[in-house]
């Protein structure tokens, strides 16, 4: 006789709203374009999961429990909506989480908001310097991991690889026949890799990169090499544009701040600061500029709320 299997968690349990809600916003900074402006809210999707996270955490999940792992680790930095989504999801699914934290330097210090709910859900914070958190892909890295944890299975930064993207083509299949483009704040690529992926022919995506650094030829790069894990080559039209990170992540500017205040005045909507606030304002630039062709619907995915 067989041993027993142990079966999947129920991912039905966690009771995502999806489709998630497609909101039309009334802007004059866009009707005067002649450009019509809607919110994709995948903030609803969950209220314990930030954000878009749902979409990739759910495939990294099922293919955990398929393996028979019950502990997942994962890496971000301290203000990490991904490392909050895969608590809350561990805690509601009863799989162990352990988080690779980047920055050495805050062991030992008071826990911000976002860190210190990550703990309360249970996961295990492991901070390491920011040499060694560049090298988290390389094998000395995980065996020092392995040696310190035991077995787990490994999510990557930001949640994003094959398995995210995939995920993530739904949100593009969500908006077809609803939207000439769909935009999305950029950290990994990997929501863009999929919403790209699952959009018709006639739409694209634009990603609005939300670090500094090397972008957008890295996360163009990133995103491009996301596709081919996925789906064997470069899926949909996609583009980004790099001028609204405000500084690079985490960061923000009174310009910002001021911008998403006045967006939340206007249209009762709350504009989380590090992702949402920076693609909104590079939407309105870009409608502002007369990027977008009068009669173009203009899609804004909002991946968290604050």
């Amino acid at each position: 006789m067989g041993g027993v299997t142990t079966p999947a968690p129920g991912l039905a349990a966690l009771r995502p709203r999806l489709p998630s809600p497609l909101q039309r916003i009334e802007d004059e900074r866009f009707a005067r374009r002649g450009v019509r402006l809607l919110l994709k809210r995948d903030d609803l999707i969950h209220p314990e999961l930030p954000g878009n996270k749902w979409r990739k955490l759910e495939p990294n999940l099922r293919a955990a429990a398929e393996a028979g792992e019950r502990t997942l680790l994962t890496f971000g930095g301290a203000y990490s909506n991904h490392l909050r989504a895969t608590a809350a999801a561990g805690r509601l699914l009863g799989f162990a989480t352990i988080g690779v934290i980047r920055g050495a330097e805050l062991a030992g210090k008071p826990l911000n908001p976002s860190l210190a709910r990550c703990a309360a859900d249970g996961m295990r914070l492991h901070f390491v310097d920011r040499a060694t958190y560049r090298r988290k892909a390389e094998p000395e890295v995980e065996a020092a991991l392995l040696e310190r944890f035991g077995p787990f299975y490994a999510v990557p930064e930001g949640g994003s690889n094959a398995l995210a993207a995939q995920g993530c083509t739904a949100l593009g299949r969500e908006l077809r026949g609803e939207t000439d483009m769909a935009a999305v704040a950029c950290g990994t690529g990997g929501t863009l890799a999929g919403l790209a992926a699952g959009l018709a022919p006639d739409q694209r995506a634009l990603g609005i990169p939300v670090l500094k650094g090397g972008t957008p030829h890295f996360l163009a790069a990133d995103t491009e090499r996301l596709q081919h894990a996925a789906f064997g080559g470069r899926r949909g039209t996609w583009d980004l544009d790099p001028r609204f990170h405000c500084g690079g992540y985490a960061r923000r500017t009174p310009e910002l701040d001021a911008f998403a205040a006045d967006f939340e005045t206007r249209h009762g909507v709350p504009v989380e600061r590090l992702y949402v606030a920076k693609l909104l304002l590079g939407l309105t630039t870009l409608a502002e500029e007369g990027a977008f062709a009068p009669g173009t619907t203009v899609t804004a995915v909002i991946t968290g709320a604050p």
